[in-house]
């Protein structure tokens, strides 16, 4: 031994998980430095990266190199070591490597089994047959000397084992996906009931039960539960033999209590049954608890009382397919056990059919009555054949030849459910509705949705409701377009409507004649107004031709003199006014609104001359006591959203209002919350969608933080049958819409800028008696720009700047907001196209509103802002128009996460003169002309810079006009060629400057009655 360095005399100790604690002696009998060991023993071991990654633990001053238990098989089987080393084994270490290289014989040729003994401690381990480990050990003395080493050895066994079970894993089931693979092909190594699964069985029978083992027998053991017939009269238990060639071959056998088998089967099968039958009867009395077992001639002839046989079929059973037994029930309880029992209320057939004269019902709290059906598998009880059956207290009943199951935990749950409710009193529609629209009208066949439902709690049950043939017109009407009536548009509505257009009217006619709130939420730009003031049309043509209309149990009538409420964001009042004088001349309109607004003594009968009464949300939050004494032929609040806070004074008063039909007109019904939708939705069909905290319950935690496809399902079908929305993208649409769909935008001043104007107009007007030539002209046209600008907002001509922003970089917005309707509605319009993901140009002619829009858009809308005046230099108008032209990367502006790309801007204002031609800007579709130019010609340029080749989709131009003052003046001469001629509108605005003083008096005067 000179020629080595050095010698090292090797020593280890298994542990029961199959580590091996190794230590090392020298030659001087003196312990080897665990760092030095690790570093000699295993300077050639990849696996555990040359020694470096193994342990060390410290036992009464010695170092022990810890080698995890996979590794060691492996390790001790190659042993690849220094050689300049003299290497030597003592003790368990000389057994391990006598015996590692046949046990890695064994690893190579898959020559291992599942441990049974393992199994039953609830534990998965790999066993060698020891019978092939002696085989392998023959060629080898050194292996056949470590095997004669274990005999008495068993923690070292046992050990080894352990150490043997790890390389397995390791070397065939280390991935996630070979563990699914061997969990799939075996399901039963990892049931939960291992001392049931394995009663009464050896190691062989049990692998062969598994799968892992395959078995000879011809056939395989059976058990089936017998119901009561002719021969005999009770349920009862017989064990079978099933021909595994022919599973239909299936031969009766008897068991004695001592385990002796008895029948008539094929003499080849004699060996194999007599092998397995004392087997089965241990099998039997430890999966059934002896409860059905008797001792005798028959173990299992004992007739089964209704609760042995209920036991059976819901326990027992199951119990037997988890040891691997072949179980066999009748037929019909499959079909019983699939199907959910389902509780239906059957409405009676002559609800929902209406009064006469084709006027309905209803309201969502209308009743109707009903009667109980209950269905059990496949049978149809009556509520009188249910309780006869429940009273008899039985488990297992017989029922028009065939059997039902009653489960008590069930029968209890439907006789709650049905003492919940009140026969007596009916069912309201809303309930009808809800349950048939949430699936409970229509029988499930879907084989997996059977099946997903059987794995559910089995006591749970379905109610239902089964509709009469009335009430399956109806809700299919709600459901399907092509079956809404559609009325003829009415003979006074000085406008056509579009297919589109008439469907949603038709749609808001067919809701109110079953007193069914609606949602219209079609896109900006398609024409909710009209759609309603068609409707508004056709209540006052109606009136008095059919006679009134019941419109729910306990309803007033809807008598001539009842008109229709409007609620509306201040900004858009005048809109509503202009709107309804230009589509429908003939309805006479009440405006309820300002300081010169009727009080509760002139109110009524004013009213009552009103077809249409005109009111803000701010307005009607005021006069609540006022508004809730009528009862409204129909309440609309057009841009709903301003009530999607439940919480607010303003959204409690318009639910105050009583009224016989309620419409919400928004183009986005969600901005940020679901419980938006839900505001909306207790408006206009009041309890529908349940409490606030039942409905965040119910869907709102359930969709917004979990993402539960199958509540935002349910949502869907409940809010669908009362919501219209219709996209500008819908192919339909597309066909319906022009390319180019021109609309004024009528708001009215604030007080603020009404005190403004009146003040100006009033100086120019004196100034004007002093004026002449060209001073006079002048001051017109520094009065014009003074006006024009005040419209815009009231900074541009008080000349204050924008306030600064506070510490985080914030701009006071509100304050700038609130002093002009222009800039109000603007915001309002550009976020309702942003939610549709739209972009859009603004033109203004004035640079300090061009930079307040900016700075407001930038901030309320959490995007870029571009900004584009006469002195943006060549370079920066250039880059603008790329970078707004350029298309948003893949997936659109909005990021997975919900928020728009920072660097993306979707809103472009520009100066009318430095943008209103050269540019192609098609990118956008929404055009706004925040002020006016009054040359026609002038404005059109600017809108093509958006409207030309290049442009794939329609494109909606939106002209601001301010109510009452000059603005709309000059509108009223360009629509009417009134007072002007076409070359003089084309030209500059020098021709006012030509006007009399009377006539500059008309032009410019504040008409008194659009101030609030």
């Amino acid at each position: 031994m000179s020629k080595y360095m050095r010698n090292i005399t090797v020593q280890l100790a298994l542990t029961q998980y199959g580590d091996a604690l190794i230590y090392g002696v020298d030659d001087r009998d003196d312990y080897v430095p665990g760092v030095q060991l690790k570093q000699k023993l295993f300077s050639w071991h990849e696996e555990s990266f040359y020694g470096t990654e193994l342990t060390l633990q410290n036992a009464d001053g010695v170092d022990l190199v810890v080698l995890p238990a996979e590794q060691v098989i492996p390790f001790f089987a190659e042993r690849r070591l220094l050689r300049h080393v003299g290497w030597s084994w003592q003790g368990d270490a000389e057994l391990l490597t006598g015996l590692a290289p046949a046990i890695t014989g064994l690893l190579a040729e898959k020559k291992y089994a599942p441990s049974l003994s393992a199994y039953r401690e609830g534990k998965l381990q790999w066993d060698w047959d020891d019978k092939a480990l002696e085989l392998a050990a023959e060629g080898s003395g050194s292996a056949q000397s470590a095997l004669r080493g274990l005999t008495g050895r068993r923690n070292l066994a046992d050990g080894l084992r352990a150490a043997f079970s790890a390389a397995v894993f390791q070397q065939y089931y280390g991935t996630e996906a070979e563990a699914a693979d061997l969990r799939s092909e075996y399901p039963l190594l990892f049931s939960s009931s291992a001392g049931a699964a394995t009663a009464g069985m050896d190691d062989d029978s049990w692998l062969m039960s598994i799968g892992w083992k395959a078995d000879t027998a011809p056939f395989r053991p059976a058990l089936q539960l017998l119901e009561p017939d002719d021969e005999k009269s009770y349920w009862r238990l017989q064990l079978l033999l099933q021909d595994k060639r022919d599973e239909s071959a299936l031969v009766p056998l008897r068991l004695t209590g001592d385990g002796e088998p008895h029948g008539l089967w094929p003499a080849a099968w004699t060996p194999h049954v007599h092998e397995r039958a004392s087997g089965w009867l241990s099998r039997l009395r430890e999966s059934l608890a002896g409860e059905h077992i008797g001792h005798g001639d028959d173990v299992l002839g004992e007739p089964l009382s209704d609760g042995d046989a209920w036991r059976f079929l819901t326990v027992d059973s199951r119990l037997l397919l988890e040891a691997g037994w072949q179980v066999l029930l009748p037929a019909w309880w499959e079909a019983a056990s699939r199907k959910k029992p389902r509780l239906r209320a059957k409405i009676s057939s002559g609800e929902g059919s209406g009064s006469s004269g084709g006027q309905s019902l209803f309201g969502l709290n209308a009743l109707v009555d009903f009667d109980w059906r209950i269905s059990i598998g496949d049978a149809e009880l009556s509520e009188a054949e249910f309780a006869d059956l429940v009273a008899r207290g039985e488990r297992l009943v017989q029922f028009r030849g065939k059997w039902i199951p009653l489960d008590p935990a069930l029968l209890a749950q439907i006789q709650r459910a049905m003492a919940g409710m009140d026969k007596s009193q009916g069912l309201s529609f809303q309930d009808v509705l809800q349950l048939h629209l949430l699936g409970g009208g229509e029988e499930q066949d879907n084989e997996a949705a059977e099946a997903e439902q059987a794995e559910e709690n089995a006591a749970r049950f379905r109610l239902e409701v089964e509709l009469n043939e009335h009430l399956v017109r109806l809700i299919g009407q709600l459901g399907h377009r092509s079956d809404w009536p559609k009325p003829e548009v009415p003979a006074g509505l000085h406008a056509e409507l579009r297919s589109y257009q008439h469907e949603g009217y038709a749609w808001l006619v067919f809701l109110r004649r079953f007193g069914l709130g609606a949602c219209l939420a079609d896109d900006m730009g398609l024409g909710k107004t009209v759609q309603l003031i068609s409707y508004l049309l056709h209540l006052k043509e109606q009136q008095g031709e059919a006679g009134p209309s019941a419109m729910g149990p306990g309803r007033q009538t809807d008598p001539p003199d009842w008109p229709s409420l409007i609620i509306c964001p201040t900004s858009v009042l005048g809109n509503w006014q202009k709107e309804l004088q230009r589509f429908a001349p003939s309805l006479n309109i009440m405006l309820h609104y300002g300081s010169r607004r009727l009080d509760a003594g002139y109110f009524y009968g004013a009213a009552s001359q009103a077809d249409v009464v005109l009111t803000s949300y701010a307005t009607a939050a005021l006069d609540q006591e006022l508004l809730k004494q009528f009862t409204w032929a129909t309440v609309c609040l057009d841009e709903a959203q301003n009530i999607k806070n439940a919480g607010t004074k303003q959204s409690a008063a318009v639910r105050s209002f009583p009224a016989l039909h309620r419409i919400a007109l928004t183009g986005t019904p969600i901005e940020n919350k679901l419980s938006e939708l839900w505001s909306i939705y207790d408006f206009i069909t009041p309890g529908y969608l349940g409490s606030p905290k039942a409905f965040q319950d119910r869907f709102a935690n359930a969709i917004e933080k979990e993402r539960d496809a199958e509540r935002t399902a349910d949502l869907q079908k409940l809010v669908k049958p009362f919501m219209l929305r219709r996209k500008k993208k819908d192919p339909a649409i597309q066909l319906d819409l022009p390319d180019k769909n021109e609309m004024k935008t009528y708001v009215h001043l604030t007080a603020e800028q009404a005190a403004l104007y009146d003040q100006n107009v009033t100086g120019l007007l004196e100034r004007m008696k002093q004026l002449e030539g060209i001073e006079r002209k002048g001051a017109i046209l520094a009065a014009l720009t003074s006006l024009k600008q005040l419209c815009d907002h009231p900074m541009l001509l008080t000349k204050e700047a924008l306030p600064d922003p506070d510490g985080e970089g914030q701009l006071d917005t509100t304050s700038l907001i609130e002093r002009s309707s222009k800039l109000e509605r603007l915001l309002a319009m550009v976020r309702e196209l942003r939610e549709e993901n739209e972009r859009c140009l603004i033109f203004t002619q004035y640079v300090g509103m061009g930079k307040m829009l900016q700075a407001v858009l930038r901030q309320e809308l959490q995007e870029p802002v571009l900004y584009l005046n006469g002195s943006t230099s060549k370079t920066a108008r250039d880059r603008m128009i790329e970078q707004f032209q350029t298309p948003p990367q893949e997936g659109g502006d909005l990021l997975a996460a919900g928020q728009l790309q920072s660097d993306q801007p979707n809103v472009f204002i520009l100066s009318l003169k430095a943008g209103g031609v050269g540019l192609n800007l098609t990118a956008a579709n929404h055009v706004f002309h925040f002020d006016r130019w009054w040359n026609p010609a002038v404005e059109n340029q600017a809108t093509d810079r958006a409207y030309r080749m290049g442009q794939t989709k329609d494109v909606q131009v939106h002209k601001f006009i301010s109510l009452g003052t000059l603005e709309e003046r000059i509108d009223e001469m360009l629509e009417s060629k009134q007072q002007l001629s076409d070359d003089v509108i084309s030209g500059s605005e020098g021709w006012i400057t030509e006007l009399s003083t009377d006539a500059l008096k008309d032009l410019f005067t504040l008409r008194q009655e659009w101030v609030g």
